[in-house]
């Protein structure tokens, strides 16, 4: 199966709740990832960050695609 997401977390599906028209799936990351973002220069400075700071990482996503291997 061919996708266009280049990013890709493994994951165990946990549940699946399904109605005639769409099911809702959740997951449990099972593997560690790495992610990045782009941000202004100035939302950095605003924010402090530095190399080494825990931050909490807010994931916008239109789309997250279940492929089973």
């Amino acid at each position: 199966m061919k996708y266009g997401a280049r990013n890709k977390v493994i994951a165990k599906v946990t549940s699946i709740q399904s109605d005639q028209i769409m099911s809702l799936l959740k997951f449990d990351v099972t593997t560690p990832a790495q992610m990045a973002s782009v941000v202004t220069t100035e939302s950095v400075a605003e924010l402090g960050l530095k190399v080494g700071d825990t931050v909490q990482l807010v994931i916008k996503a239109v789309h997250v695609l279940p492929v089973k291997e």
